[in-house]
């Protein structure tokens, strides 16, 4: 039962269904502007706009309250007339030895700084004006944002969006045109909806959502499906040793080593609530969906100093702070959730071999670097966190190396649960994928296995996982319950007499069994049916011969 209030839940339906419109809003614009430009490059342009909206709107918010009475409340006519393009510019022109300390008391308040001439409010007026600087202003602006709005520099945060791109026009002032004409659609659009920074924060998701959909196989690379990533979120924000007593208050850290564009982080804390998380850590090899995570976070109100998101190869382990040597240093994380890249080719070298990550266990094989992914990121795991990893099937059953690993994850008792999922639900693949769940010290000394492959709702391109097949799910976990063809709990030494194979159907087969034919009772049947034909025959026949007609032979 809901624990909301009637107006709560109102509300929530309200803002479901004006996510939904401007979702809908903001993917029509995309779809009508981008032309011939590949859906992939639009999205950079149309998400880093958002995201400055975002920035703009948290920011001027936070100046009304922390000038209040000082803060320029002037019409737009008025300001067109003196020719300023917000309150904030009037405020800056007649405060000019204010601005140092004014800016630095916003960097305590809201850890950030944006000049009045690159709020979103203003760049959208040079679009609707058809200003001739606005790309020149655009370029300063991100800039501006990328070395100077933060303590911590957010070095090439739109690297990725080419204001000076050809697809935008041959010349500046096409490209200029180009740009007024985005940024005018996209403000129109979302003038007429909640500046909510929640709102908006799911308004990048949504749209993350779409792009990953339009583009097919690559968008395995950035997105999670949000269905697969609250299973995800829900294991691991339940207590580890007992799960039955329900969520953690708090996680210390949480990591993710394939972030993408960082929802599942995102899931995550959803879960939690904002202050439910000490420090997020991502890391993302990509630098698109690099600069995508950093944005999301920000957008979603994670404050700068509450994440740490690096772009490198998990593989190698390039991140400084997962290579501590000093173990009284090392990073443990009582989460650990990712959907690494599937089977993905790697060359493991000698060095590799050595590596604290993989030196107990081998290194995984060149043709699949799923057990290299799980390793690094298990290591990182605290003795009281739980792990929760998407990978394909091939990890549960495939030999050599892989089954090396496997076993002696099992051995030392890190497997608690193996959750198949149904074909068909990711935008990069339409093989069925398992959640693995890894604990360094876990109670039972049995494996939970969940075969929910036959439990979703199908769809024309995708299938989907619904509320109720996503709680079944959890709720399995978390009470480790066995239900016939869908889950069950396996000691040890069934596993090691299947040779420490764990093929899910195995164990719980959703085949439903034959029902027993007793043949004699059969045959009993038909005898008494025949006779009942002869019976009928004859009967019949005697009739036909009363009114002089051939009898049935």
């Amino acid at each position: 039962m809901s624990t909301l209030s009637p107006d709560s839940e109102q509300e929530k339906t309200m803002t479901e269904q004006e996510l939904n419109r401007l979702g809908s809003t903001l993917w029509g614009i995309a779809d009508q502007l981008r032309g011939a430009m590949n859906a992939d490059d639009f999205r950079d342009y149309m998400l880093s706009f958002l995201f400055l909206r975002y920035l703009s709107d948290n920011y001027e918010a936070a100046v009304k309250k922390e000038l209040g009475s000082d803060y320029p409340d002037v019409y737009p006519d008025v300001m067109k007339t003196i020719g300023a393009m917000s309150p904030l510019q009037i405020w800056y022109e007649e405060n000019r030895n204010d601005v140092a300390e004014f800016e630095k008391q916003m960097r305590r308040k809201v850890h950030y700084v944006i000049e009045p001439q690159y709020l979103w409010g203003s760049i959208a007026e040079l679009a609707r004006t058809q200003n001739d600087e606005l790309l020149h202003t655009l370029e300063s602006g991100f800039k501006y944002i990328e070395n100077q709005s933060f303590e911590s520099t957010f070095q090439g945060l739109f690297s990725e969006i080419n204001l000076n791109s050809e697809k935008l026009g041959k010349k500046y002032a096409d490209r200029n045109a180009k740009l007024c004409t985005i940024i005018s659609k996209i403000a129109e659009g979302i003038a007429k909806f909640s500046t909510n920074s929640d709102i908006l924060g799911d308004a990048y998701e949504y749209l993350i959502g779409q792009f990953a959909a339009g583009s097919g196989k690559k968008a395995g690379e950035f997105y999670t499906p949000q269905q697969i990533s609250t299973i995800l979120s829900e294991i691991v924000t339940l207590d580890s040793q007992e799960p039955a007593t329900g969520k953690k208050k708090k996680l210390d850290k949480v990591l993710d080593f394939a972030c993408g564009s960082g929802s599942l982080l995102l899931n995550v804390r959803k879960q939690l609530g904002p202050h439910g998380i000490g420090k997020i850590y991502g890391q993302e090899k990509n630098i698109t969906t690099y600069n995508l995570a950093r944005m999301n976070m920000l957008l979603h109100g994670v404050k700068d100093s509450e994440f740490e998101i690096h772009h490198g190869d998990s593989l190698l382990n390039d991140w400084a702070i997962l290579n501590e040597m000093n173990p009284a240093k090392k990073l443990e994380c009582d989460a650990v959730v990712a959907n690494p890249p599937f089977s993905y080719r790697w060359e493991p070298t000698e060095t590799l071999s050595e590596d604290f990550r993989f030196k107990s266990y081998g290194l995984a094989p060149k043709s699949a670097a799923d057990f290299a992914f799980l390793l690094h990121g298990f290591h990182f795991l605290s003795d009281q966190g739980t792990m929760a990893i998407i990978l394909p099937h091939g990890v549960l059953f495939r030999g050599g190396a892989e089954e090396r690993i496997r076993t002696k994850l099992l051995k030392d008792g890190h497997i608690d649960t193996v959750i198949g999922l149904p074909a068909n639900l990711f935008f990069s693949t339409g093989i069925p994928v398992c959640v693995l769940v890894l604990k360094k010290c876990k109670k039972p000394d049995d494996v939970l296995f969940v075969n929910a492959s036959e439990h979703f709702e199908k769809g024309k391109r995708q299938n989907r996982l619904l509320p109720e097949h996503i709680d079944k799910i959890v709720d399995t976990y978390q009470f480790r319950k066995e239900e016939e063809r869908y889950s069950r709990r396996v000691s040890m030494e069934e596993i090691e007499k299947n040779d420490f194979n764990l093929n899910i159907s195995r164990y719980v087969s959703t085949a439903k069994a034959e029902t027993q034919i007793n043949l004699q009772a059969v045959n009993d049947e038909l005898v008494k049916l025949e006779e009942n034909i002869v019976k009928s025959t004859n009967r019949h026949n005697q009739f036909l011969m009363e009114l002089g007609l051939a009898p049935l032979p």
